[in-house]
Order: C-alpha cells, then structure tokens, then sequence
C-alpha cells in the first residue's frame, strides 16, 4: 500500500504557490500549511494598505460605530485602482453601514447595497442621502428648543408607553428610559422621511451610550460601573452625535454633489438576486467586505445592533444572527467548488464534526452568494472581496483563497491579493473559536484584499 501524500505550499521567488509532496505522514499536513500561510502572509504585507494613521470618520463614515466595518481607505484605494470613467454601478452584497457606497458616491459612482440588518440598512442610507442643509437646519433648531423645553418636564412623560426592548430595566435605568421615550416621541413626530432617518441614526447611538452596555464589547455585557449611567445628559448625546453628523454631510455633499445615487435593499444574496432590481451583466464592480463566519462567537452583528433595532420598532432585531450567513446549521454535507476548502473541512471533521457542520453551514451559503452576485457583474468587471482568515480548532481556514477558488469557479480569472495589517479595524481582541467558555485565541490580524475579473 501506498504511503499517503503530503501536500503543502511554499513560496517561490516570485511569491507564487510552488506545490511539492514528500512522504510524511499527513497528520502534519495542517501544521506545515498553517505555518506556510504565515510566511506567505508576512513575504507579500503591503503596508501601503495598512492606512495606520489615516482619518477614518471623514465624511458621512463618522456617523455611528458598527463591528468590523471596511475603513474607508481601502474602499477609497481599491476604486482607484480598478475603476475609470466608464465604471457607473457598484454593488456591495453585504454593505452594512455603507462605506463602499459612500465612497462610491464620493467618485461619482452610483451604488446598491444590500444587507439584512435593519440598523446597518438605516445608517448607509442615511449616511449616502443627500441632504437639504437649510431644512435640515430648521429641525435642529427645533429639536433644541424641544429639548429645553422636556428636559425640566419629565413627569410629563412618565406614564409613555416604552418599545418592546427585552429586559429594558436590566439595561436602562427608569431616568434613561423616560429620556430616550421623549426623544423618540419627537422622531415620530418628523414627517419627512430622510431627516426622519438622520435623527434616527443619532438615537441608536444614543441608546447604546446611555446604556448599562460594556461599550467595548460587541455582545450584551453589562458595564459594572452602572451608578454613572443613571444622570447621564441623554439629550446632551443626541446633540452631539446629530451635530457631528451634520458637519460629515457638509463635506460628503460638497465632495460628492448630486449626480451619483445610492439604492439600499434587503434581499439575501444567498437565495437570489432580484431580476426586478439587476439585469444580467448590470454592474461595473462589486466591492465588499463579506463576514467571515464568525458572527456568533466574534462579531456579533445581531447582539450589537439589538436594542437600537428594538428602540427603533424593527421586528426582524432578534433574528439578525440567525439570517446571517451560516446562521442555520446544515445537516447535509456539501462538497465545494474549492478543492482547498473541502481539504480544510475534512481536516476540522476529523477534529470535531459539530463544528465542521458550522463550517460548512457558513461556506454553502458563501458560496452560493457567491454564484449569485457574479451574475450581476459585467464581462471584465471586477470583483474585490476584503476577508480575514479564520481558525477553527486549530486549523487555519484560509479565506483568501477559498474566495479566489471560488470566483475562478464561477468563470472569474484571479488577479491578485493585497494583504495588509489591522491596525484601526474595530474588532474584538480574543474570541472563542471552540465555543467553550474561558478557551479563547487571538483574533485575525490581517486582512485580505482579494482582486477577480470576469471572463
């Protein structure tokens, strides 16, 4: 009987993949290739995307705090690169709070974006729509006036009926509760929907900083320091955060006029793309940073984001996780258009099959997002994903080249990948990658540029 073949990959020096077999037992295969995506990663750093000292709040990006958010920098580098006057559509599969729209915007590009969470949806709208400022003037003016008419009027207000927010007693204090209450009876009350969703974003900031909410954290912890949250100057956050906002508009509107338009949707890549909204070949470049399957035990969009969505009247906040990618496990397995993914599922299978189901759960719907949103693009339209890469008990996952593999499936030709440091993304420092309490590992510390163009 044949010895089995060990594969791993080396750098060349050309910085290319140079595949070589030995005899050795295969049980080293994912330390060798774990230790070769290392050296690969540290040879091709380009620091020239690491943007560690670059404003990242210009424009209508300083509008709310979101997990993992793409800085602007990149967004802004990569339409550089791979954009010219004839490119007229981008489209981000998983937009979130909009930076690559804005950006888009900012080059004169109009934009789609699409993303299943309610709050990111209303902050990259309202982040990418062109404000009136003489109208927007007149609500803040009135809503100051507002406030100093309330604030010494709270009894007036005690007996308001509260949003549905699960355990608001646990995370308000009843003072913060009658205050957001009258800051949210004064948004009802704004007819015009755009300045409507401007005030609204300010709120949800509002209410996570007024909250007994550990403010470093993504998940719901609660701060031990809650006895200062109870006088805090609720009204006095909210006029901060609406006059902050204001003055990023002013300069997104006087950089990007009023030509480029932004569209935000909330149909899942995953099942399909709506043909009443794209034609086939429809966009120029699509431009996203997808999540990396992790978003139950590092970033957790849902937990982050779910007491804005309840202050607001959102319906879908408690099913935000479970509609991401991955949120529902699979049963089945599936074998991929990656050869290296299924080498890397069989490897975590032979580890602990719960978690390979997770795994697996998470690429199927990659994948399939993946073969939906490449029929949108143009013949020599680019495709640009930013991914980290993952470990999962152990094992590396590399998902650059899972999502190269999986574009060249889908009649792309792979172009090239930037990897650069994290040294200003918003993300956890630690995560739990077994799902058992008190086993933590750090997190990613490199992103992953990676650059396709249609056939």
């Amino acid at each position: 009987m044949k010895k089995p073949v060990k594969r791993r990959y080396n750098i060349d020096q050309k910085n290319s993949y140079k595949l070589i077999s030995d005899n050795k037992k295969k049980s080293s295969k994912l330390k060798e290739n774990t230790v070769s995506y290392l050296i690969r990663d540290t040879k091709l750093l380009d620091a020239s995307w690491d943007f560690k000292k670059a404003n990242t709040k210009e424009f209508t990006h300083c509008f709310h705090s979101y997990p993992a958010m793409m800085i602007p920098q990149i967004a802004r580098k990569i339409l550089d690169l791979f954009t010219d006057k004839s490119t007229k559509l981008l489209f981000d599969p998983f937009c979130g709070t909009g930076t690559s729209l804005v950006e888009a915007n900012l080059k004169g590009i109009d934009a789609i974006g699409t993303d299943l969470n309610p709050l990111a949806r209303l902050i990259a709208k309202s982040k990418t729509t062109k404000l009136d400022i003489q109208v927007l003037d007149l609500f803040l003016h009135d809503f100051i006036n507002y406030f100093f008419s309330i604030s010494y009027q709270l009894d007036q207000i005690h007996n308001s009926i509260m949003p549905n927010v699960r355990n608001i007693d646990f995370w308000f204090s009843k003072n913060v509760q009658y205050k957001l209450r009258a800051l949210l009876d004064y948004i009802e009350r704004i007819n015009d929907v755009d300045i409507k969703n401007f005030f609204k974003v300010a709120f949800s900031e509002t209410v996570r900083e007024s909250s007994f909410v550990k403010q470093s954290e993504f998940k719901l912890v609660k701060s031990k320091e809650i006895e200062s949250k109870d006088d805090i100057d609720v009204f006095g956050i909210m006029i901060s955060k609406l006059s902050r906002n204001k003055l990023g508009l002013i300069d997104f509107l006087n950089k990007a006029g009023k030509d480029s338009i932004t569209t935000i949707y909330d149909f899942n890549t995953v099942k399909n793309i709506p043909l009443s909204i794209f034609k086939p070949d429809y966009v120029d470049i699509i431009l996203s940073s997808p999540p990396y399957g992790d978003s139950k035990t590092t970033v957790a969009y849902g937990q982050y984001s779910r007491m804005s969505n309840e202050w607001l009247g959102y319906s879908e906040a408690n099913q935000v996780d479970n509609l991401l990618m991955g949120g529902k496990r699979k049963k089945h397995h599936h074998i991929f258009k990656s050869e290296l993914l299924n080498d890397v599922i069989s490897d975590i299978q032979r580890r602990d099959k719960e978690r390979a189901r997770d795994v697996i759960s998470f690429y199927e719907d990659y994948e399939s997002s993946i073969n939906n949103i490449s029929l949108t693009l143009k013949r020599k339209g680019y495709a640009c994903f930013v991914v980290g890469n993952r470990t999962v008990k152990g094992i590396n996952i590399p998902n650059d080249r899972i999502t190269k593999e999986l574009f060249v499936g889908n009649n792309f030709e792979y172009v090239e990948t930037f990897i650069r440091n994290i040294p200003n993304k918003r993300m956890p420092l630690r995560n739990s990658p077994s799902n058992i309490v008190g086993d933590t590992a750090s997190t990613m510390k490199n992103e992953y540029i990676v650059i396709c163009r249609k056939k």
